[in-house]
């Protein structure tokens, strides 16, 4: 969806949204309107919509009313983008193809119309591609959004916001499409083609050069599979020379069974996004490439495809990972860990970060705990944990921090190896942190964001439809632009 700025409506646009403020009655618009939006019980809360119809220059038009809520709230910036994506949303299969938003009545600033936008244009994704019976009233009609109204700035804010929005959408899209099309090879052929041109490097190793450095555990789990497993680094040298980079490493398992202590059937095709922490790592690094950031920022990303097979791991294999230590396997489908575990010990002895920071739908444990509306946070270090809260707070990828400790640590002690890859039924999140804890190096800042519960919605959100909710993404950027330019 295009998104243009302009100084007059054009003529032949039908539809028009204005944004409203909790509590105001904007100008300029015909009374009858303001009446109908008063008996339909429309206060401006952030997200609401009324429609009704006006005589616009002698031609009827569709006009809308869309809440923006409360003026002086704390979550300004997230109603603000609650209202654009509601807008969209209320358009994007209407059969109309354009949209005249009018930014102009609720006394926004730059920054408020820019998440007015972002909203918009993060909300206005969706994934048809395969739906070819799809029926015309119910096809994305919606092409182009004409802004009008808004203030000083905005333009130059939505450069950032576009920016952000084309990372959110890239993690989307690798969330979203199947197995069959985005495995470990093609989810590194998209990454290539989306960083083309952005001066970003990619490095990339595959099964050869990672046997070599000796990664049994990322290797072991892909083993079963006739796809190729693979290890991804995407580097963006922005900052000054010689600062340590931020590392930001993602799971990614492109299609989970389980291997052979194999999932149920029921829900099984869901596990096309168990590599949704690698794709928020994907998203995030677009993002702070695309806008060009001012730091030193690098994404790690572990692909493999668990599959059961007469050349898969079985429990009880003992696997040797690349620092050295050895683990016991008693559930192939606690694979998560055995990627990451590889994937961050390369990162660590490769880049030398100032600090590392995973992402993983990990557990399903994470679920059980925080429902659908927290990713898990464990870490090593108080101010990074809280760097990150702050981060996920400010762009709604909310987090909530906890425990890991020596207590814990000890449930994953194997009598044959180092560590076994599961600690038994209590604490599986926590135990599962603490597995990936044991190959951070000493004195190294490290957060573990289990997203399990958060990459995928069965119901659309303020700027998302049903599916892929972009999660991570924004996080990662809005924690490079706060603490790492």
């Amino acid at each position: 969806m295009q998104i243009l700025f302009t100084d007059t409506s054009p003529a032949q646009t039908r539809v028009r949204a204005t944004i409203v403020n909790q509590g105001d009655t904007p100008e300029g618009l015909d009374p009858v309107l303001i009446e109908g939006a008063e008996a339909s019980r429309f206060k401006g809360n952030a997200g609401q919509v009324f429609e009704g119809f006006a005589s616009v220059d002698g031609a009827t038009k569709r006009i809308a009313l869309v809440g923006a809520g409360e003026k002086g709230a704390d979550d300004r910036r997230l109603k603000l983008e609650r209202a654009g994506g509601a807008a969209v949303a209320k358009y994007l299969r209407s059969g109309e193809g354009e949209l005249v938003l009018d930014l102009g009545k609720a006394g926004l600033s730059a920054e408020d119309a820019g998440a007015v936008l972002l909203g918009a244009k993060l909300r206005s994704w969706a994934h048809d591609e395969y739906r070819t019976k799809l029926s015309a009233d119910k096809k994305i009609s919606l092409k182009t959004v004409h802004v009008v109204g808004a203030p000083e700035g905005t333009e130059s804010d939505w450069e950032r916001n576009a920016a952000i929005a084309r990372g959110v959408e890239f993690t989307k899209k690798l969330v979203t499409e199947p197995a069959n099309i985005v495995y470990p090879e093609s989810f590194v052929a998209l990454c290539q083609e989306a960083f083309a041109g952005t001066g970003a490097e990619l490095v990339v190793l595959g099964e050869a050069e990672m046997t070599e450095l000796g990664m049994g555990a990322l290797l072991g789990v892909g083993q079963g599979s006739r796809r190729e497993s693979q290890l991804l680094a995407i580097r963006w040298n922005g900052g000054k020379e010689g600062d340590k980079p931020s590392v930001f490493v993602g799971k990614g398992v492109t299609f989970d069974t389980g291997g052979i202590s194999i999932k149920p059937a029921p829900g099984m095709e869901d596990m096309k996004w168990d590599m949704g922490g690698a794709g928020a790592v994907a998203g995030g690094m677009l993002a702070v490439v695309s806008r060009k950031a001012k730091a030193n920022v690098i994404g790690v990303m572990g692909l493999v495809e668990n599959m059961p097979d007469g050349n898969a791991i079985r429990p009880g294999d003992v696997l040797t990972t690349m620092s050295g230590q050895t683990v016991e396997v008693l559930n192939t489908d606690a694979e998560g860990r055995l990627v990451l575990c590889d994937a961050l010990h390369w990162a660590q002895e490769t880049f030398d970060p100032a600090q590392v920071v995973d992402f993983a739908t990990l557990t399903g444990a994470m679920i059980v705990a925080l429902g659908n509306e927290h990713g898990g946070l464990f870490a090593n270090d108080d101010a990074l944990a809280d760097k990150l809260l702050a981060a996920g707070k400010t762009t709604d990828d909310k987090l909530w921090r906890m425990p890991i400790g020596p207590a814990y640590d000890k449930l994953i002690n194997s009598p044959i190896a180092d560590m076994k890859n599961i600690g038994g039924r209590w604490a599986g999140s926590i135990t599962a942190a603490q597995f990936l804890h044991r190959f951070i190096k000493k004195g190294t800042p490290w957060a573990h964001c289990d997203i399990a519960g958060m990459v995928w919605s069965d119901k659309p959100g303020a700027t998302h439809e049903k599916g892929a909710t972009g999660y991570g993404a924004r996080l990662i950027d809005q924690f490079v632009a706060d603490y790492a330019e």
